[in-house]
């Protein structure tokens, strides 16, 4: 999900949780107890859940009660451990269809893929590690017509936005309200070749999205109460017809979220799991 926080971390000495949990509600409780127990990353790996957490009594207590949960707990100390810097090695290359997404310095490992994307990892979201992400790469690629205009709402590192533009858009009009993440993405931007396409805005994008309207497609990775905001904004931007792929959305959300937008008059094309996110195809009538 997220890098571990690292304001608080690198004086303290860590253990790695390796978690085989029971499937369904149960596997829902498990995650929930290590959020509530300090968990500020959780990662499925198959079957199983990592995370990890700071040593102490605090975390002897929650593996007790992992176990009462049906949960088998395997802890691997790690000693003292500067997160600031060690999660960036944990950053990956990922191939979602067409689309391969990697850290520069392992430029040459997608070199032969059809479209690669470069992303310098300031923050782990956005790398293409989450499965949020990997989602709306999935779902947008046969979306992008040649030409096309495109929004990308939350648009963080510019993965999206490049995607878009890589995809054939001719226009991509990326709105971030996070400044931290503004100058991220526009490196991104340029060190991927496609600042004549993109255009990175900082600001509400309830705001900037009618001032760039009418577009082709919206992508939006964000959390699910943006996206009900946003739903009256997003549809008055497209043309009849016109589609956005949402994600960031947890799947227990799911339900509530399409009858919200079936009230809006959007249809669902398409959707998509992986793990515990959902996403969506949705389009106007």
């Amino acid at each position: 999900r997220l890098a571990p926080d690292v304001s608080e971390t690198v004086t303290s000495r860590w253990v790695s949780l390796h978690i085989e949990a029971p499937d369904g509600e149960a596997r829902e409780g498990v995650v929930q107890m290590l959020v509530d127990g300090g968990a500020g990353a959780v990662q499925e790996v198959g079957s199983a859940l990592l995370t990890h957490l700071i040593e102490g009594a605090e975390l002897d207590s929650l593996c007790a009660l992992l176990a009462s949960a049906g949960a088998r707990v395997q802890r691997t100390e790690l000693g003292d451990v500067d997160w600031s810097t060690r999660w960036i090695t944990q950053v990956g290359m990922q191939r979602i269809g067409r689309i391969a997404v990697a850290p520069p310095w392992m430029s040459d490992v997608v070199a032969d893929a059809e479209i690669a994307i470069l992303i310098e990892p300031a923050m782990a979201f956005g790398t293409g590690e989450h499965e949020t992400t990997r989602g709306v790469l999935t779902l947008m690629q046969d979306l992008v017509a040649p030409g096309a205009l495109v929004a990308d709402l939350g648009s963080g590192s510019g993965v999206l936005a490049i995607a878009a533009a890589k995809l054939g858009a001719s226009r991509v009009i990326a709105i971030e309200m996070d400044p931290d993440a503004i100058g991220n993405a526009i490196e991104n931007v340029e060190r991927n070749g496609v600042s004549t396409q993109v255009t990175v805005l900082q600001g509400d994008a309830a705001v900037l999205l009618p001032l760039v309207a009418p577009v082709s497609l919206i992508v939006a990775n964000i959390i699910s109460s943006v996206i009900i905001e946003l739903s009256a904004a997003m549809a008055r931007a497209l043309p009849p017809g016109g589609k956005a792929v949402i994600s960031g959305i947890l799947v227990t959300e799911r339900e509530h979220l399409l009858a919200l937008l079936t009230a809006d008059g959007w249809n669902v094309e398409s959707e998509l799991r992986e793990g515990e996110w959902w996403g969506s195809v949705i389009a106007r009538p």
